[in-house]
């Protein structure tokens, strides 16, 4: 499984929703995620990839890692993954 696919996977299931639901161009908002949704999506993600994400649950749009969209989650996440190897 890929990252994409993998990420797409914890994101619906946060959000309750088949993966085929879940767009690269879908919000977590728009998707029904919330602020708990977000945090429990990010440590799943984590312990997924065994990563750390830069991201701050206190103030989640400060900080360098982007949460507007999918993609651009995915993107992140292939980058910490890329700088850890």
């Amino acid at each position: 499984m890929s990252v994409t696919e993998k990420v797409i996977e914890i994101i619906a299931e946060q959000a309750v929703l088949e993966p085929s639901d879940v767009t690269l161009d879908s919000t977590l908002e728009a998707l029904g995620i919330d602020s708990l949704g977000l945090v429990e999506s990010i440590f799943a993600i984590e312990e997924e990839f065994d990563i750390s994400v830069p991201f701050n649950a206190n103030e989640p749009t400060a900080g360098d890692f982007d949460i507007t969209s999918v993609a651009s989650i995915i993107s992140g996440i292939k980058k910490l993954i890329a700088e850890q190897a």
